[in-house]
């Protein structure tokens, strides 16, 4: 009888420390802040600048890498 009711009150401690996952959610989307139409301008253009220059100095390397080979 009195483990039950120890059981009981385990279960309650466990229900009262553990707000809810629906609840912790809804108290983290409150902290988060979403970029400005501004600053998704700006980040797409450095994206596609640094892709740009990726793209280019690969081609750099490729062509240089095929020089060499090609002169040995």
């Amino acid at each position: 009888m009195a483990k039950k009711e120890a059981e009981k009150k385990v279960k309650k401690q466990k229900k009262e420390k553990k707000p809810g996952y629906f609840k912790e959610v809804k108290e983290e989307m409150k902290q988060v802040t979403f970029p400005t139409s501004k600053e998704i301008v700006k980040y797409t253009i450095a994206t596609i600048v640094i892709v740009a220059f990726l793209v280019v100095f690969f081609l750099l390397i490729s062509a240089a890498l095929s020089w060499v080979r090609g002169a040995i």
